[in-house]
């Protein structure tokens, strides 16, 4: 196996054996590296179809499909912390809306993007889905590919 480039020696995850995920969320999971077009705007979007959390009171499991669109100015966020990064959230205890604005804050924090969406679609609980979007810079337009997904077609 080719080793690592030096200049990616900073990433402590890609291309290492790790046992378990992180215990709790925490920015400092998120790793990055150099955008190398930052003189250009475009989109990276993640998409975590099986993202799961818990109720904060009854400490039931919710499981929902989560999408973070961001674009970035200096820094990427390098994808295998972000899978550690949001598995952490499996035992973690908060609202459907404070996980969304969290993921949104880690994510500032991590890379400092220009502009930044993280969609979260829970799963129905007690018959009711709970969808949240949170914008960087809150009030950022929503791009229109994110605007209209199959569950809100266009008018």
């Amino acid at each position: 196996m080719k080793s690592k480039s030096p200049k990616y020696n900073h990433l402590k995850l890609l291309g290492k054996a790790v046992e378990r995920y992180p215990a709790a969320p925490s920015a400092a999971t998120l790793e990055t590296f150099d955008n190398r077009y930052p003189a250009r705007d475009y989109w990276i979007q993640f998409e975590c179809p099986e993202f799961t959390s818990m109720c904060p009171v009854t400490g039931q499991p919710d499981f929902a499909a989560v999408t973070i669109d961001y674009v970035p100015d200096k820094l990427c966020i390098e994808t295998k912390s972000l899978k550690f990064y949001l598995a952490s959230y499996r035992n973690t205890r908060s609202f459907n809306e404070e996980i969304v604005n969290r993921i949104l804050d880690d994510l500032i924090e991590a890379c400092k993007p220009r502009r930044a969406l993280v969609h979260g679609k829970f799963a129905a609980r007690g018959g009711i889905n709970v969808t949240v979007d949170a914008a960087f810079p809150s009030d950022a337009e929503i791009p229109e590919f994110r605007r209209y997904r199959p569950e809100n077609p266009k008018p």
